[in-house]
């Protein structure tokens, strides 16, 4: 049997270059080697956006169509949408009875999204008991692998600890799910920070050429480089950083280039605009064509959950039994 592979996006509308070549690429790489179940994390964009649902249909159908179109395929993989799986919830409920208040309220990016998201009213239980729905998303399937980056590792190791306290307290029922660490690189956005739909800095897999070559241009480069002759320090430039995931057979040469002047920032920026719309040239040409048919994200949701409900309700009921509820 092939080791069982769970990971789950929050439906945030379209993919951008941060999401393609961080999990998405893992994800479309192991849908190949191992048994993948990929799904829409429509409860957890309550978590921060309960205000306003008015999106999450829309962004729903138009982030699978991405996934489509990027390369995950419903004949390798099992995709689903999180709150058609009908066991989730009891199992949350579960969960919730033992993990203490503090446990939850020490998870460092529990703290980092608080300062993040600032003013947002996000003091619920629901944003504060997000590793709980977690543990019950990945648990849920008895997924023994999940692809993380090393910020969500503490998430995933409060669901090793509810794993390891359920089995303690109730006798083994959960595997202790192990992380596959994320080798990306981090995608910086056009202003330098993280690429982030929250600091709309943003290229996304859908813009055009020109939008494209729109955006790279305001990207920030070397800050000491003020005219076309001056040297420059590819190390401190964005830019570069990019070429690092889309030119890496031109790099050294990038690299003398630019520290010798024998190149301009525009003509850095341009090659760069270029080549990844060059990469993303079959994305647009698969995402129009699915486009035309968006009948099929729910033909994929509706078969995902099939597959996936049956697989939830045998792990509650062994959780129910495990602890005695409903039981004579």
């Amino acid at each position: 049997m092939k080791d069982r592979v769970v990971s789950g996006y929050r439906p945030s509308g379209r993919l951008h270059l941060g999401h393609y070549h961080g999990n998405l690429n893992t994800m479309i790489d192991l849908q190949e080697t191992h048994e993948c179940y990929f799904f829409v994390a429509d409860w957890h964009a309550l978590t921060t956006g309960y205000r306003d649902t008015s999106m999450l249909a829309p962004y729903t159908t138009e982030m699978v169509l991405d996934w489509l179109a990027a390369g995950l395929d419903p004949a390798k993989c099992t995709i689903y949408r999180q709150s058609d799986i009908h066991s989730i919830p009891e199992l949350v409920l579960s969960f919730s009875m033992i993990i203490s208040l503090g446990e939850l309220e020490r998870c460092p990016t529990y703290k980092e999204q608080l300062r993040e998201l600032g003013a947002r009213v996000v003091n619920t239980y629901g944003f504060l008991g997000y590793p709980v729905l977690m543990a019950a998303d990945i648990l849920i399937v008895d997924a023994e692998l999940v692809p993380v980056g090393e910020d969500q590792l503490p998430h995933l190791e409060l669901t090793r600890e509810i794993a390891r306290r359920f089995n303690s307290l109730y006798g083994q029922t959960f595997p202790e799910p192990q992380p596959i660490l994320s080798t990306a690189p981090k995608i910086p956005g056009t202003d330098g920070r993280k690429m982030s739909k929250s600091y709309d800095n943003y290229i996304q897999l859908e813009d055009s050429p020109e939008d494209i070559e729109r955006k790279v241009r305001k990207m920030i480069t070397d800050p000491a480089r003020k005219r076309r002759e001056d040297k420059g320090h590819p190390e401190v430039c964005t830019v570069f950083e990019l070429h690092k995931v889309h030119s890496p057979e031109r790099l050294a040469d990038l690299e003398k280039e630019c520290r010798d002047a024998l190149i301009g920032c525009t003509d850095c920026k341009d090659m760069l605009a270029n080549r990844i719309s060059e990469e993303l040239a079959p994305f647009r040409e698969r995402r129009e064509s699915l486009a035309t048919n968006p009948g099929i994200v729910r033909e994929i949701l509706e078969a995902g959950a099939s597959k996936v409900n049956p697989i939830a309700s045998e792990c509650l009921e062994r959780a129910r039994r495990a602890m005695n509820i409903g039981t004579l």
